[in-house]
């Protein structure tokens, strides 16, 4: 599935931000990407950063969303490119009616790594997570 992510944790509007592939779980509650499981805060809830997503082993805040159409995936103050990963550039171009990247706003990345999603499977089902930061304690 092809996903907007960026990290908000410390960074505002302006953190490190990729397109590239996710995968869901089952249920969406977990995101897999670069190495990451980012868990789905409960409800309308956002981290104190303003990320709709938490990563299960560091608590950093992360937005993740779909792209959009109108390539204007970075929120409207943020600034900084976007790392597209290599692989997904012509899905991109396709979803968004480009012909090309703007190399403005877009930098193509080889550096996305593959998820163990069994690693972290396994540590979703021997830890529990604090409610208190809207997660749950299963990456289903």
């Amino acid at each position: 599935m092809l996903m907007y992510i960026e990290l908000k944790s410390g960074y505002s509007d302006d953190g490190p931000a990729w397109i590239g592939y996710a995968t869901p779980s089952k249920t969406g509650r977990t995101i897999y990407f670069n190495g990451r499981a980012l868990l789905k805060l409960k409800g309308q809830r956002r981290a104190s950063w303003g990320g709709n997503f938490v990563d299960m082993e560091t608590g950093q805040s992360f937005w993740v969303s779909g792209v959009k159409k109108n390539g204007q995936d970075r929120h409207w103050a943020g600034t900084g490119k976007i790392l597209i990963e290599a692989a997904a550039v012509s899905e991109y171009l396709e979803a968004t009616g480009a012909s090309a990247l703007d190399k403005s706003r877009h930098e193509v990345t080889h550096s996305i790594v593959p998820t163990d999603i069994k690693k972290f499977e396994r540590i979703a089902n021997t830890s529990c997570y604090d409610d208190d930061l809207g997660v749950g304690g299963s990456a289903d």
